[in-house]
């Protein structure tokens, strides 16, 4: 099932897991390294619309989201923005939290915001070639039994 906020994102291209109900897709655009779109697949747009089960798989997902990004970049925090105001699939914005500046492919990437919420205009500018390595990076740290995309 494709819905258009998994189009949006870039899914498939920009998956990181692909289950039965959620998916975890690299936000094309970096607020901080490691952003995330974790967006349901049941037809709904309202949280409380979800199914038993996909409430049930959420703990799961969000285990491994944290588990990932902990172990990629040492985030200092994690935020989960669920805003569905352009999108009004269900989903949330997975946007890890830096207190000092992390590097990666050769990118220096700062949370500029930091430490209050999130700035979701600031851009971490990054190519096609690095945006893929990220993906793939975060991919190697994944951990669960949900096989990565």
């Amino acid at each position: 099932m494709s819905t258009a906020t998994l189009d949006k994102f870039g899914y498939p291209a920009s998956a990181i897991e692909d289950g039965l109900r959620w998916c975890v897709l690299l936000r094309p655009v970096q607020v901080t390294l490691g952003s995330l779109v974790l967006i349901c697949k049941e037809p709904v747009q309202a949280f409380s619309e979800l199914s038993k089960e996909a409430f049930t798989d959420l703990r799961g997902v969000i285990g491994r989201i944290e588990h990932s990004l902990k172990s990629a970049f040492a985030c200092d925090r994690i935020n989960y923005l669920m805003l569905m105001m352009i999108d009004p699939d269900v989903h949330f914005h997975v946007i890890p939290r830096y207190a000092r500046e992390r590097r990666f492919a050769d990118i220096v990437f700062c949370d500029t915001a930091w430490p209050g919420p999130p700035d979701l205009s600031c851009k971490n500018e990054l190519d096609d070639a690095a945006r893929e390595a990220l993906r793939r990076h975060l991919i190697s740290t994944w951990n669960g039994s949900c096989h990565p995309a």
